[in-house]
């Protein structure tokens, strides 16, 4: 198994003409902004994508993207264990904002979706309220919101997050077959 890298964002910068970026985002979110000539694959079909991001990792070095930093890791290490040697985005696109880098918009349009974080908040947010509201008529509905407490913590601790997993699957955040078959292509012929 390979050792992923960590490049922060001025080495990536400094070299992104010459890296193959990947994009582990949802659509929705790759959609608000993205580093430049970055492929969209998000982390739930990396699996599918292993033989064209192989054949890529054979004509130039991988670095891998998402918000913050923890889905690109994750993405990385799955990458290693198929012998794909890849480096990750310190801190994420957040942190390739923050230090004042463009970001490339398709079509030159700003889409407003939300982020998964901003999601996984709302979402959990409104159980634990729903759990608390309900537990005033039955207490047993209570244990909701503990669940979702539970699940959190676990969440922090084994940085990975179920929730995300769950809503990366509504329509907003999956990918258009077409969408993905064109972005595998790329890759194919990068």
């Amino acid at each position: 198994m390979t050792t992923p890298r960590t490049l922060d964002t001025e080495q990536a910068r400094t070299r992104l003409h010459e890296l193959i970026v990947l994009d582990v985002r949802t659509p929705g979110e790759y959609a608000t902004g993205h580093l430049p000539g970055a492929h969209n694959i998000p982390l739930d079909h990396l699996d599918r994508a292993l033989p064209d991001i192989r054949h890529a990792a054979q004509r130039g070095d991988i670095l891998v993207v998402c918000a913050s930093g923890a889905r690109s890791e994750n993405a990385c290490h799955t990458l290693a264990t198929h012998g794909i040697t890849t480096a990750t985005l310190a801190g994420g696109t957040g942190a390739w904002a923050a230090d004042g880098h463009a970001f490339h918009h398709p079509d030159g349009t700003r889409r407003t979706a939300w982020s998964m974080e901003r999601q996984v908040r709302l979402a959990a947010g409104a159980i634990v309220l729903a759990g608390l509201a309900l537990g005033r008529l039955r207490p047993a509905f209570r244990l909701v919101s503990a669940g979702v407490a539970g699940g959190l913590a676990f969440s922090a601790v084994t940085n990975t997050c179920g929730m995300a997993a769950l809503l990366a699957k509504l329509p907003h955040n999956r990918p258009r077959q077409g969408d993905l078959e064109a972005t595998l292509s790329a890759l194919r012929n990068h």
